[in-house]
């Protein structure tokens, strides 16, 4: 059985930085399902689809993830064509869309199988806000990473203003809690610790006191 574990939370929690850190040092593939929504809500965008249409568009496209250097790159196949939107998903449209994207029954269906089919033979480390509830509740390892919304919105804020984007910290806080209040409140597999999660409180620790944390628990 291939080792899997799950890492989940809202979102500017630390998932994706930390789960990147974990692959590296165990060697896993890291699976950032976010990205893949994100890539959903981009083609939306990109193609001006209903929900019906992006249903049937997804039917044919692949989301890769493909490594380069110490970045991950995501890749989407669709229409015969290969296109890098690693920035693209990033932008603050598409980040508008996810939770809309994201609350249609069809579209997490899709995804979801995607996930289980890689986590079901290869080492991963998986993140999102359903991991360890939804996609792979059988992990052999869940976590869940959190930290006030205040400190969540001003590493989002920063992390915008080092793209060189014009921003206000009270809409990124606000952005912040509207997201995090869809997630816990959708009908379809909403954000929520799995009972047999450990709980991380990231706001006032580094990046590798995170990491050490989980290592240790996973090493032990």
């Amino acid at each position: 059985m291939p080792l899997r574990i799950a890492v989940d939370g809202p979102a500017g929690s630390g998932k994706s930085t930390i789960s990147k850190i974990i692959a590296e040092k165990l060697n896993l593939i890291y699976i950032d399902t976010g990205a893949m929504y994100r890539a959903c809500a981009y083609i939306s965008i990109k193609y001006a689809l209903d929900d019906a249409s992006l249903v049937d568009k997804l039917q044919n496209c692949d989301i890769l993830f493909r490594k380069d250097g110490q970045c991950q790159r995501v890749i989407l196949e669709i229409d015969s064509d290969e296109l890098d939107v690693t920035d693209e998903i990033r932008g603050a449209e598409v980040t508008a869309k996810v939770p809309e994207t994201s609350k249609i029954k069809e579209v997490r269906e899709i995804l979801t199988r995607k996930q289980q089919e890689i986590a079901s033979k290869n080492d991963v480390i998986m993140d999102g806000r359903d991991i360890g509830t939804v996609v792979i509740p059988d992990a052999e390892y869940k976590f869940y990473l959190d930290a006030s919304a205040e400190e969540r919105a001003k590493r989002r804020f920063d992390e915008l203003k080092d793209k060189g984007e014009d921003v206000n910290f009270e809409d990124v806080l606000r952005s912040v809690i509207k997201r995090d209040f869809e997630d816990m409140n959708r009908e379809i597999a909403p954000l929520r610790k799995a009972d047999d999660a450990i709980l991380i409180d990231t706001s006032n620790m580094t990046i590798d006191e995170v990491a050490n944390k989980i290592l240790e628990r996973v090493l032990d």
